[in-house]
């Protein structure tokens, strides 16, 4: 038993090295792409905001905007409609390649994402970089291991370590990039998780903090205006308010999201690439109004900080105002661009419209009584709570506003905003919509490749990496219930918490449209294959399957 014991160890010890090396080649490869992503992005949103500025002074050129956006939208569009991979954000497309749902080309999906999403931003729409660059850096992460020629469950995780890379690139938050690979790309915390996304995320930053420097560029980009005061118990009734306020604008987002879905999948005009039209010309149009309707929002962050005093006006309007406009017009093209599939990122246009609410709520709650001492608080606290309601991912909102800002005075009123918007959410049975968009991706793969269902017998190879684990910390294809357990005489009904050795041999029940690549990730995960047949599933598994 001993023996067994040192084996296990030794097996887990040199699959661990293996991950933290693949991991550390992932981190370096997405660290540089995804940092010279954003730094042409914020160049291009630059470049945008003083096209625009010169257009209102000079108003005969506008009708020359729309031209050139109506163009632009039939290119992305066209460039959507031949690798479809890269509609909306991406983040759906990366978590199902993550969890072995999603197969594509890390090359073509790569080159598209960045090449599409920065033009988005250079036409002046609200579009954010950390979207786009959470898929960039999974792509790097599917093509490291594809060019090491790594199974596939190495595959799956480099590509979360890869992700998780990009997003704490693009924010510089090293643990929003890990809370994100635990909380949305797996929702499990296992050992390999923590491995992949720790090495590739340290390596990651690590490149980000080496290159900026070397570009001329500061290594920094928190939040700098905001201060915040010790609140006292009162004005967490305040903070309960806004959060609700703010619960229930995410749940009209989230609803409003797939209404509009639905709607852009009608329309057909040059087979559907003319629905991108729609979010360019009213992006334009937007941008036209506010300088805060374009990009993803980081200006916008930093001028409602420190009570707002840089806010710039909205026509000279009052303060509530320019909040009101702004809040709507962030809304409602953050909305559009999702529900017509703009491959550009919402992460930080979410972030922005719940900040947005927060101010309108910070004047509200002042009216009402309220410190204005709190008023950047009141920011967070929305902020977390309207992420939190449409994504459903708590932790990440929590951490990622702290690392925003790097300050922890805030941290109870933004948990308790965090749980707010995650109860309202329930209340409204909403889903995680970037779950929701993935389910709709797969329902469009299996219209097109009908799934089976199999019943496999495998026996557990030494060294492999079902060796030594329990069966809830195996990376298993998706998809996939182990069923029976054999070792030796004995005939074991197996739970999570069981643990594989080398000669047991499984059972296992799973469905895929690919049943060869879901052999092969079979056998590089288990071992060795026994058997194989083509079963109708029963009732109890394919509850459990669903």
């Amino acid at each position: 038993m001993k023996k067994k014991l040192e084996k296990i160890k030794s097996n887990a010890y040199h699959y661990g090295v293996q991950l933290v090396a693949v991991g550390a080649l992932t981190g370096l490869f997405a660290g540089a792409v995804v940092t010279i992503y954003n730094v042409l992005t914020t160049k291009a949103e630059s470049f945008s905001r003083g096209v625009y500025e010169l257009l209102r002074e000079n108003p005969a050129f506008i009708p020359l905007l729309f031209v050139t956006l109506f163009l632009g939208a039939v290119v992305v569009g066209g460039i959507v409609k031949f690798i479809p991979m890269i509609r909306g954000s991406g983040i759906p497309q990366t978590e199902g390649a993550a969890r072995g749902l999603i197969r594509f080309r890390w090359y073509e999906v790569l080159t598209a994402m960045f090449a599409a999403s920065l033009f988005t931003v250079f036409m002046g729409l609200s579009a954010g970089s950390e979207g786009p660059s959470i898929q960039v850096g999974g792509a790097c992460g599917y093509g490291t291991s594809e060019l090491l020629r790594r199974n596939d469950t190495v595959r799956r995780y480099q590509v979360t370590g890869g992700a998780c890379t990009g997003l704490a690139v693009a924010f510089n938050a090293p643990l929003t990039g890990m809370a994100f690979a635990f909380e949305e790309a797996h929702k499990r915390f296992t050992p390999e998780v923590f491995i992949c996304s720790f090495s590739s995320v340290i390596v990651g930053v690590l490149t980000r903090n080496l290159l900026r420097p070397l570009m001329g560029l500061s290594v920094g980009s928190s939040l700098t205006t905001y201060t915040f005061a010790t609140p006292d118990m009162v004005s967490y009734l305040y903070f309960l308010f806004a959060a609700l306020a703010c619960g229930l604008l995410g749940v009209g987002f989230y609803f409003l999201v797939f209404l509009l879905k639905k709607a852009f999948s009608k329309i057909t005009f040059w087979k559907g690439i003319g629905k991108m039209t729609v979010p360019f010309l009213l992006g334009g149009a937007f941008g036209l109004i506010t300088v805060y309707a374009m990009g993803g929002g980081h200006e916008l962050l930093e001028a409602l900080g420190g009570g707002m005093s840089g806010l710039e006006r909205v026509f000279g309007s009052p303060m509530w105002a320019t909040l009101l406009i702004v809040l709507v017009l962030k809304f409602v093209i953050s909305v559009v661009n999702m529900g017509a599939g703009v491959p550009c990122g919402v992460f930080i246009p979410m972030l922005a419209v719940g900040a947005c609410m927060g101010g309108l709520m910070s004047l509200l709650c002042t009216q009402m009584g309220m410190d204005p001492a709190y008023s950047d608080l009141m920011v967070m606290v929305c902020m977390a709570a309207f992420f939190t309601t449409i994504v459903k991912a708590p932790v990440t909102a929590i951490v990622m506003v702290v690392e925003l800002t790097w300050n922890f005075a805030f941290l109870l009123p933004v948990i308790v905003g965090a749980a707010v918007g995650y109860l309202m959410g329930d209340a409204f049975r909403t889903e995680p919509i970037y779950d929701k968009l993935l389910d709709g991706i797969l329902e469009e793969q299996r219209r097109a490749n009908p799934v089976h269902t199999y019943t496999y017998r495998l026996r557990v190879g030494k060294g492999a990496p079902a060796d030594g684990r329990a069966i809830r910390d195996v990376l298993w294809p998706a998809d996939s219930l182990v069923v029976t357990l054999f070792r030796g005489e004995l005939h074991l009904v197996p739970d999570g918490e069981t643990v594989l050795l080398p000669g047991d041999e499984l059972v296992l029940r799973g469905e895929t449209a690919d049943e060869a690549a879901y052999t092969q990730s079979l056998v590089s995960t288990v071992g060795e294959l026994l058997s194989r047949e083509e079963t109708a599933p029963s009732s109890a598994a394919a509850e459990q399957l669903a």
